[in-house]
């Protein structure tokens, strides 16, 4: 028997991916989305074969193009009969420093980001206050704990503006649906697979997605993950000055 349902944006690789291999594990029936039909197809034929009883429902989809979030949203309601969880994973890695000429980049980041999650809370939400129950996760990042430098400071910012988000609805506090905000450290995915393979912190694809998954399971409000060394970083990187911030990352 189904322990519920998810419904997973950006499935198709890196940590999305992996969060549908572990929820499949837990016995959640998935609602799988990306850009990258193919690639779906590929994770859901492994879920399949491990999981012979597990639903697995696949959708193209686009996050960037609003009115596709809102009917593949309501598309996957509809053929499960309920959400139970919606996780806001789609996301983009480009940027560059501001001022250099590339701000194509930075805006494209900041429309996956930021603007493409809005409209998936919006989606998410509707169906959840209709159904008065859900549970909404946002993925953020550790960079958003404060502005960072360079390549990622406008990545940095959409992730700050993400958890804002959600943090919004978790002081609206609607009867009936939780919101967790997951703040990943350095997990090894394909959007960082050109990342320095020794950067200090990095952990595996499959140990990082084990901590998020624990989190969500848990329904924590937000969580630092992995836990070590993400907890005690993320309290000095709240607090610290700049000038030794900048030095942490």
């Amino acid at each position: 028997m189904s322990k519920g349902t998810i419904v997973i944006t950006g499935a198709s690789s890196g940590l999305g991916e992996e969060m549908a291999r572990q929820f499949a594990d837990l016995g959640y029936d998935l609602g799988l989305c990306a850009r990258r039909t193919e690639r779906l197809e590929a994770v859901a034929a492994e879920i399949s074969a491990a999981h012979p009883d597990t639903r697995v429902i696949l959708k193209a989809l686009d996050v960037n193009d609003d009115d596709a979030v809102f009917r593949v949203v309501h598309e996957f309601a509809a053929e499960f009969g309920t959400l139970d969880r919606v996780i806001i994973n789609a996301g983009l890695g480009k940027g560059a420093p501001l001022g250099t000429g590339r701000y194509q980049a930075n805006r494209q980041t900041a429309m996956t980001n930021f603007v493409a999650a809005l409209a998936q809370t919006e989606a998410a939400m509707e169906i959840f206050r209709a159904q008065k129950s859900g549970h909404l996760v946002m993925i953020s990042s550790m960079s958003a704990m404060r502005g960072q430098r360079k390549t990622i400071t406008t990545y940095a910012a959409t992730k700050a503006g993400v958890a804002a988000l959600a943090e919004g609805l978790q002081n609206e506090n609607v009867p009936g649906i939780d919101v967790s905000i997951i703040y990943p450290g350095y997990i090894r995915s394909e959007m960082n697979a050109k990342v320095e393979q020794k950067t200090k912190f990095m952990v595996d694809t499959e140990t990082g997605v084990r901590a998020m998954v624990d989190a969500i399971e848990k329904r924590k409000a937000k969580a630092y993950v992995p836990a070590w060394p993400w907890v005690p970083l993320g309290y000095a990187m709240k607090r610290l000055p700049l000038s030794v911030v900048r030095k942490l990352a």
